[in-house]
């Protein structure tokens, strides 16, 4: 593309800015450069999400708790870990492996700030928090005190901690980032990100990083890719979208592209130049797994495995 091509594109991308405006388009807005952004079309990793994890020294803690809150946690982890020479009983190994959910009993989390900010930001950062609990058992409430969510509107990025590892983040520290979130934030970013952070709060990991989509990408783009556009380095590409989910892990459902907790990964990633799409809202499918895991009073949680145990005469015992 010659110069006059590319100030071309840029003029006309200018004129759509103007356009949309004009016709109210609450999802549009100029850079600080004067340039077009159309949101509702910009939910890629650039602005994406990280989950944050405990200290090493932490982890084995942090999994305690997690089935002391939720006994089903330790079921997810599988009943025990296979190494080549047998069974492996590392508590460290354990814990990665422990699940984060928050058990089905109806539970008020409690939210703070990091930050002084405005009455109105703080309710419709709530209100979004709370979009998940117009089908599950757990709610969200803004406190004059500590929360044990605490969000922060400064520091980089969007992040935050999976399920009850939350408790274990010293209360000076944040446990959800939302950089740069106020009232001329569009209505379709509150809807993509303070819902999928509330995800990752309730302990839903990211779906992209379901087997079936990792299988789907190709490593070498990646790390080039999010090299470029995050600065990520190698091991936290591995850690943030090439190392799948232990299948035994997950009591959800088949993967699903458009779950507000999967990222949209664009097409020079991935092995078939197919894009992922990613989800931009919460959907049919993300509200039908949260109603199971944690119902609303009076309904029933699911099973915490997708998976019975058999039985046999001992006798039969394969030798």
């Amino acid at each position: 593309m010659n110069r006059d091509d590319l100030r071309y594109r840029e003029a006309l991308e200018r004129i759509a800015g103007v356009a949309h405006a004009a016709l109210g388009d609450d999802d549009a807005e100029f850079d600080r450069d004067g340039d077009y952004r159309d949101h509702a079309h910009d939910h890629g990793p650039g602005y994406g999400c990280s989950i944050k994890s405990l200290p090493r020294r932490l982890l084995v803690e942090g999994a305690r708790r997690a089935v002391e809150i939720n006994p089903a946690n330790a079921l997810l982890a599988g009943p025990v870990l296979l190494a080549a020479n047998g069974p492996v009983d590392d508590p460290l190994q354990i814990a990665v492996r422990t699940a984060k959910y928050w058990g089905p009993e109806p539970r008020r989390l409690t939210v703070s700030f990091m930050e002084t900010a405005p009455a109105d930001l703080r309710r419709k950062i709530v209100q979004h928090l709370n979009a998940w609990s117009e089908r599950c058992g757990i709610r969200f409430e803004e406190t004059g005190g500590t929360g044990q969510v605490r969000i922060t509107l400064q520091g980089e990025g969007y992040w935050s901690y999976l399920g009850t590892d939350i408790l274990q983040i010293p209360t000076h520290l944040p446990t959800m980032g939302l950089q740069g979130f106020s009232m001329r934030t569009p209505d379709s970013e509150f809807r993509r990100v303070v819902r999928h952070e509330a995800g990752h709060t309730l302990g839903f990991p990211h779906e992209h990083m379901r087997r079936e989509l990792v299988e789907r990408i190709d490593r070498n783009r990646a790390y080039a890719y999010f090299e470029r556009t995050q600065r990520w380095d190698r091991q936290t590409v591995d850690q943030q979208v090439l190392t799948p989910l232990d299948d035994r892990s997950i009591m959800g459902t088949p993967p699903d592209e458009d779950s507000i907790m999967c990222y949209q990964l664009p097409g020079e990633i991935t092995r078939d130049r197919r894009p992922i799409r990613g989800g931009a809202d919460i959907n049919e499918t993300d509200y039908r797994f949260a109603a199971r895991i944690y119902p609303r009073p009076g309904r029933r949680a699911a099973a915490a495995v997708e998976y019975q145990e058999d039985d046999w005469d001992e006798q039969a015992d394969a030798a």
